[in-house]
């Protein structure tokens, strides 16, 4: 049943909405604090770029960020405000690196309307009042004591209903209000009020102005001595303050965005809604202001929020686009613009669409979303994964080996890069151009192939071929010693390591060589049973260049051995069971845990914990990572040593709160792999793939990988072929002319692999498209993409016209096949057993696919269903059909074939207004709605009474916090159907913040265990700011506010991964459950993500 629902992020919001800077966690430490809706991250400013501190949570959206400086205080403190009236005030401390609340409180009140305008919050220069703007007609007082500490809050009454922003002003000596503000004639005006704290009550202001351009939608303050205030309009920009009122015209535009540059007032940036960013230069003698000028800087993205940090550096906080670090230069560019951009921080938000398909048909989900807006729109694929950035390549085929060697044992960087093919080696080294040439060492065979390579201890190298060893100087490239292998005798595999070589010859013939100077010296030789696969001595312990254990893979009887050094005695034997052979074995060792790993011909491999003392291997684990032999080789990144299992899907194995975690590599089949750490290249990889080799640097060892394809237009809806291995996009793009500005919108047509556009259909004038499915029909082999529309004119509150489009790709070309007109908006298509399924305004039609005598096809109008204000988001599963309407809720409707008509079954008779539904299972559906609220809703089927059975049972409520857009099924991660998780269902979900996020229904008992988790993780994780997750996490709408049932915070649950041991035995001992077996649990639910 998916009664019972697991809600997770997979992707955190990116769309950030506040940025502010001040020195909050030292005196004199500059930071960059940024609210991404319902998170809070404090970055470093250090000379090096922006270091982030802490990346926390918030149990609210916020609605305001401010930082501000009690007296008396050597730092700032924080202010924040959310969206469901709490706020808090909170404090860094230094000791623990974390947040403490300082303050915190609710300022609802029990009546009053919320402002359409948004909530306003903000602090006396003085710090002598909070003030905050919730309700109409209300100005709520927070007052400061002289120690700083909050007192209670008041309410003002407001006389302006319509308030568009209100700000302190600076240098009052009573605390001063500046209010913009429109009239009942839509005219709009300026006017100040003294707040006085005793009478709690407004006195008259000093000054105010009347009629200020339509357009007037911000206010700056402006610091002392000049005081005042900018007033920004659409076509002018004002200062204005007692004495004095200075305007300037301006290239029409809505600025909502600013940034002040200096202490003292004297310069602000302006950002609109094109991106372009502006410099305001306010003029003055002293403290008289003598006029205004704005200066074009260039382009950024469409800014919300700007904050000047230091040296000429911006950052540009965005919702519609990437965020950005900015230097403003002195001189210009070629292209005119003073911006350069130094950092960009991807952001996906507005998600306004997505779909979930395989690119790669690899059996792993990747989600292609419709990201940003206006020009800063753009797909972005999301993968489970970790990116390789190219950094240089060269075609080489037939590598079988690849190894990197230092010209002396202490450089800090490689020279060589052996490769190795079936019938000779080659040697690279970087040159002085930092080019890979080829070069010669002398002393190495190269007519035969390579089987390892390594640097040896005293400046030595050493190679192993089929019939010999060679140890050879690094410095002179000359051969000191050799060791033959026997007559009749030829090596099949070897290792080494620094002091030591351990190699196998046909008949199971182990022999074990020490590495001396200038000399190889064979120390012990055992004859085994079988032959021998593979081996490995990579040295965990103690002594980073001796092992005293060496991993060996057996033939015939499928085991892997462990052995000691120097004795090479058997310690430990495992056998694997099956009949694929180990193809490559690993001692290595994860946050200080060793390991053995042991990796068979068919992809799946095998680890184990590791007893270094002893030999022995405990806690076997089995994992599926490709199908392909895999080869294990350790690297390093960051300081921090990884494996990188190559086969036909590369995955990098790597550790973290001691789990062994998979994350594939976005590569295609990697054959051979090892770390090339060289001047020119550092922290490389070297990868020998079908034909090449290259080299590259690695991402972050992460979980999502993102790729962007930067479109300069918005695109709405997404849908995939698979047929013709195309997306089609409906998007607009806006033009700007001199006289006005006039919006296109197209169907493109794009490329699944290379994402180039590589058709277009345009659009009539005002037509939008709303909805775009791949389909197929009854009695018709083709495939059709069908793009519904609307025609948006000025004039008109609905749509009263629309289109159905029905286009065939021929030769990567969209070709129009039919098209319908229809009474109103398509917003929602489906495919419908072999027939067309349309929500047009209220009603849903049903269309068939009919020959015309002439052979051309065209929709025929079947039956439909009126009863709905706005049908905009239709599922449908069998003969069932599930609606979201604009504001009543979900119905479910029933298409009957006898009577061929469409009737209501049951609907839901809350009032919500939806914005997306996804049919969970036969009986159970899942809604969105405006509240950022989810709910899920039941069929009475069995229920005893009519009235019953037409009604939707609400099973389901949560508050996620985010506005989701649409919902899809798919999954993000490889679906192993041996794996316990392979069973869940998983739903998607895509928001306006830029959040991925899962819905995946649990079994019962799994509910109830994890249910009991969270109820206990509540004790002990405590909200940032004392907010509490119950009333977080709680169905509210204007209606009602209702505890959150059948749905589980997995973002919660998860975080007790995080947790440090005393935490986690603490929640243990509540849940009478061992930590480890938590720990396997909540794993397992991480992996669905």
């Amino acid at each position: 049943m998916s009664v019972w629902n697991y809600v997770v992020t997979a992707h955190k919001p990116t769309n950030v909405t506040h940025s502010c800077v001040g020195n909050f966690t030292a005196p004199n430490q500059l930071n960059l604090i940024i609210a991404k809706c319902t998170r809070i991250e404090i970055h470093l400013l250090t000379p090096h770029g922006l270091q982030p501190m802490l990346d926390v949570p918030i149990y609210g959206r916020i609605a305001t960020l401010e930082l501000f400086r009690p007296h008396n205080e050597a730092q700032d403190f924080l202010f924040i405000a959310t969206e469901r009236y709490k706020f808090c005030v909170l404090q860094w401390d230094a000791e623990s690196s974390d947040l403490i609340t300082r303050a915190m409180g609710d300022v609802s009140d029990r009546i009053g309307r919320p402002t359409d305008n948004g909530q306003i919050g903000i602090i006396d220069p003085d710090c002598r009042l909070i003030g905050l703007h919730l309700y109409d007609g209300l100005f709520k007082v927070i007052p400061f004591d002289n120690k700083g500490q909050l007192k209670e809050a008041f309410n003002i009454r407001l006389e302006e209903l319509q308030v568009l922003d209100i700000k302190f002003l600076y240098g009052c000596s009573k605390p001063t209000i500046v209010v913009l503000y429109q009239d009942n004639k839509d005219a709009r005006h300026v006017k100040t009020y003294e707040v006085a704290l005793k009478d709690k009550d407004f006195a008259e202001g000093p000054w105010s102005q009347n009629n200020l351009d339509n357009g007037a939608g911000l206010l700056i303050p402006v610091p002392m001595p000049l005081g005042g205030v900018i007033i920004v309009g659409e076509e002018t920009v004002v200062y204005c303050n007692a004495m004095s009122f200075k305007a300037i015209p301006i290239r029409p535009s809505i600025i909502r965005a600013y940034g002040r540059v200096d202490a003292d007032g004297s310069r602000y940036l302006l950002s609109d809604n094109t991106g372009l960013l502006h410099l305001l230069v306010i003029t003055h003698e002293r403290d008289r202001v003598t006029g205004l000028k704005i200066e074009h800087l260039g382009e950024t993205s469409v800014a919300s929020s700007i904050s000047y940090l230091d040296n000429a550096v911006v950052y540009v906080g965005s919702s519609y686009g990437d965020s950005q670090l900015i230097k403003l230069n002195l001189q210009p560019d070629v292209k005119g613009s003073y911006v350069e951009v130094l950092e960009r921080y991807v952001n996906l938000g507005p998600i306004t669409d997505f779909c979930v398909v395989d690119l790669e048909r690899q059996g792993q989900g990747q989600v292609v979303t419709c990201s940003g807006a206006y020009k800063d729109g753009s797909l972005r694929v999301v993968r489970n994964g970790i990116g390789i950035n190219e950094q240089a390549s060269v075609e080489l085929q037939g590598i079988k080996g690849l190894w990197s060697l230092k010209s002396s044992t202490n450089d800090a960087h490689d020279t060589f890069l052996v490769v190795s093919f079936i019938t000779e080696t080659r040697f690279l080294a970087m040159n002085m151009d930092d080019e890979l040439e080829e070069t010669e060492i002398e002393g190495f065979d190269a007519q035969t192939q390579t089987l390892f390579c390594h640097n040896a201890v005293n400046n030595q190298l050493i190679q192993v071929t089929s019939n010999a060893v060679r140890l050879v100087s690094s410095t002179t490239r000359e051969l000191l010693d050799q060791w033959n292998a026997p007559a009749g005798f030829s090596v099949n595999v070897a290792t080494a390591n620094a002091s030591q070589v351990l190699l196998a010859t046909g008949g199971g013939n182990l022999v074990y060589i020490e590495i001396r100077e200038s000399k190889l010296l064979e120390v012990k030789h055992v004859q085994l049973e079988y032959e021998i696969s593979c081996l490995d001595i990579n040295p965990i312990g103690e002594d980073p260049s001796r092992s005293s254990l060496a991993a060996v893979g057996m033939w015939t009887d499928i085991s892997v051995r462990v052995f000691s050094l120097p004795g090479l005695d058997l310690l430990m034997r495992e056998n694997l069971g099956g009949e694929i052979i180990p193809r490559s074995v690993l001692l290595c060792s994860f946050e200080g845990i060793p390991y053995l790993l042991c990796a068979l011909g068919d992809g799946h491999l095998f680890s184990f914990l590791l007893n270094t003392t002893a030999g022995t291997l405990a806690d076997r684990k089995k994992i599926s990572l490709g199908t392909q032999p895999i080869s294990l080789r350790t690297f390093s990144s960051k300081e921090t040593t990884h494996v990188f299992a190559a086969s036909d899907r590369p995955t990098v194995i790597y550790s973290s709160n001691k789990k062994l975690l998979y994350s594939n590599v976005n590569l295609k089949e990697v054959s051979h792999m090892c770390p090339f750490n060289s001047a020119a290249f550092p922290d490389s990889l070297a990868i020998a793939k079908e034909g090449e080799l290259s080299i590259g640097t690695i991402d972050d060892i992460q979980k999502l990988h993102i790729r962007t394809i930067p479109l300069g237009e918005q695109a709405r809806r997404i849908c995939h072929q698979e047929q013709s291995r195309s997306f089609a996009i409906c998007c607009y793009r806006n033009t700007q002319t001199a006289a006005e500005e006039t919006e296109t919108h197209y169907v493109r047509l794009l490329d699944d692999q290379s994402f180039e556009v590589v058709s277009s259909y345009t659009l009539d004038a005002y037509e939008y498209g709303c909805s775009v499915i791949s389909c197929g029909f009854a009695e018709d082999a083709g495939v059709y993409y069908c793009v519904g529309t609307a025609y948006v004119l000025p004039e008109e509150n609905e749509p009263t016209k629309g289109r159905i489009l029905v286009f065939t790709v021929e030769e990567g070309k969209l070709t129009l096949l039919a098209e319908k007109e229809t009474k109103g908006a398509v917003y929602s298509l489906n495919a419908f057993n072999g027939k067309l399924l349309a929500a047009i305004n209220q009603k849903i039609q049903l269309y068939k696919w009919t020959l015309r005598e002439d052979g051309s096809r065209e929709l025929q109008s079947e039956c439909g269903h009126h009863g709905h204000i706005l049908a905009l988001y239709v599922q449908t599963r069998g003969d069932f059909i599930v609606v979201g309407d604009l504001m009543k809720s979900i119905s479910l409707l029933v298409y009957k074939h006898e009577e061929g008509a469409i009737e209501e079954l049951a609907r839901d008779y809350n009032a919500n207004w939806m914005s997306a539904v996804e049919i969970l299972d036969d009986d159970v559906y899942l809604g969105a709605e405006n509240n950022f609220n989810l709910f899920t809703v039941r069929k009475n089927s069995d229920a005893a009474t009519d009235e019953e059975r037409g009604r939707l049972e609400v099973l389901g409520e949560f508050h996620l916090g985010e506005f989701v857009n649409r919902f899809r099924h798919g999954s993000l991660v490889m679906r192993l159907p041996d794996s316990e998780i392979g069973s869940i269902p998983t739903v998607i979900f895509g928001t306006v913040n830029g959040v991925i996020g899962v819905v995946a229904s649990l079994p019962h008992e799994q509910y109830l265990f994890l249910e009991k988790l969270q109820s206990n993780l509540v004790k002990v994780i405590k909200g940032v700011g004392g907010l509490s997750h119950e009333h977080w996490r709680s169905f509210n709408n204007e209606k009602k506010t209702v505890d959150s049932r059948n749905f589980l915070d997995g973002d919660l649950i998860e975080s007790f991964l995080d947790l440090n041991r005393t935490r986690m035995d603490e929640v243990s001992k509540a849940m009478a459950v061992p930590v480890e077996e938590l720990c396997k649990r909540v794993e397992e639910m991480t992996r669905l993500h």
